[in-house]
């Protein structure tokens, strides 16, 4: 088994300066060749006395050419001990990778796969401390710019074009494209006051209903409407605040946590397509994967390509993903996110499915399906048609080497993913008890 190399600080201690300091109590002799092209972890626990602390002498005697057969004999026992702690070390460290469930997240971009790790964050490892807290405000306020400046960027773009109610407004709009490239900005309360008046504006609001039409951060609706917390001087995010601040996911990120004492490693990397060659790096030996998608997205394009449906490509990558050869014995749990904003869409009627996908059309609901208590027909059959379109691609194959297991999620409603990870966590045990072959 390869070892990670960065646990090998917690295994084997910090090795840097150990020879030299050992060196220098030893009258500067220069260190032994065959002793510096020993691997550090070996050099590492023979300067250690084979683990067991207080070994100078030892290491005196290991590094002192000797013709007594006394030395020889000991040479031999402290080699024998170092072998046996570094097998020791390595057996514990392999039971422990064993022992942990690590979980890939993928999907495509703004999707939500970071918002599930933060709630991890806040269900498993005591959420966000203050200082965390302070330093998501500058991200807040530019969600807050962003926001602003894109929907009153689109209104003179848009096909029709979007009026002011208010034309005598428009100063305020010039003041917002005029701090629009700016990336060091002050967010003044002149900023705020012009944003907050723009965003009560009925022009402006109608361009955000629009907004399917133009690339537009989904929480754009929320700060906008947090404003007057937003500006304050002593304003602390709170953990609504935090799951809905968005920030481009670039690189990969790892969240440990512990529930019921079952370690879980969870793994997320960024969705647009230029981050997706950096998931081969995370794809050995995972326990599942967790394929996030934006069940919302049926109206809208890529931000990356103004062309590309965005439901359409979390299909195409979700395909290219199950019929991997890597990941053939890799299982699925599908979270079909934002069902909070697939829910208004459906019910305002303005983006109708069949426009998007003309499927839909003849779709017909299965025989067993249990709607939420309250919920409405036409929501029932959007999101099930949405499940039943990844359902059919993972059933295509039919090798029964791999499954998927759909849920219907809000990311950025901590109840909802409480209650959906206690009923994954079930079916990863046994995902992980099979990958050992103890199932």
């Amino acid at each position: 088994m390869g070892l990670c190399y960065s646990l090998r600080p917690r295994l084997f201690g910090d090795l840097s300066g150990s020879i030299s300091n050992a060196n220098s109590e030893s009258d500067h002799q220069p260190p032994d060749p065959g002793m510096m092209m020993m691997p550090s972890c070996v050099r590492a626990l023979i300067q250690n006395g084979g683990g067991g602390g207080g070994g100078k002498r030892r290491l005196q005697l290991l590094q002192t050419p000797s013709s007594s057969q006394k030395h020889k004999n000991w040479d031999k026992l402290e080699a024998k001990k170092v072998s046996k702690n570094i097998d020791r070390a390595l057996k514990e460290l392999k039971r422990e990778y064993k022992q942990t469930h690590r979980l890939l997240l993928l999907g495509a971009g703004e999707s939500g796969k970071s918002t599930i790790v933060k709630q991890m964050r806040i269900l498993h490892v005591n959420g966000f401390n203050a200082e965390e807290k302070k330093q998501k405000i500058q991200d807040i306020r530019k969600n807050v710019k962003d926001a602003i400046v894109t929907i009153v960027s689109a209104m003179s773009t848009l096909i029709p074009p979007v009026p002011l109610a208010n034309p005598e407004d428009q100063f305020r709009i010039d003041f917002i494209k005029s701090i629009a490239p700016l990336s060091d900005f002050d967010y003044t309360q002149e900023f705020f006051d012009h944003a907050k008046k723009l965003w009560d504006d009925e022009g402006v609001k109608a361009c955000y209903e629009r907004s399917n039409e133009y690339q537009l951060i989904d929480c754009a609706h929320y700060f906008l409407d947090r404003i007057d917390a937003v500006r304050q001087s002593d304003y602390t995010p709170t953990d609504q605040d935090l799951l809905r601040c968005r920030v481009l996911t670039s690189g990969i990120f790892e969240t440990r946590f512990q529930v019921d004492k079952v370690n879980f490693h969870m793994f997320d990397v960024g969705g647009q397509r230029d981050e997706r060659k950096k998931w081969i790096q995370c794809f050995n030996d995972v326990t599942a994967i967790i394929f996030v998608v934006a069940s919302s997205s049926y109206n809208m394009v890529l931000r990356e390509d103004n062309n590309t449906n965005r439901l359409r490509e979390a299909l195409a990558l979700f395909r290219s993903i199950w019929n991997n050869r890597w990941l053939r014995t890799i299982s699925v749990i599908l979270f079909l996110n934002k069902q909070d904003m697939l829910a208004e869409k459906v019910l305002a009627g303005k983006s109708k499915i069949e426009d998007y996908f003309p499927e839909y059309a003849s779709y017909t609901l299965p025989d067993k399906v249990t709607p939420e208590p309250g919920e409405d027909p036409r929501v029932t059959r959007a999101k099930y048609f949405i499940r039943d379109e990844f359902l059919r691609i993972s059933t295509e194959s039919g090798d029964g080497r791999h499954y998927c297991y759909p849920h219907f999620t809000c990311a950025v409603d901590t109840e909802n993913i409480r209650r959906v990870f206690n009923d994954c966590r079930d079916i990863i045990q046994r995902m992980h008890l099979r990958q050992y072959e103890l199932l």
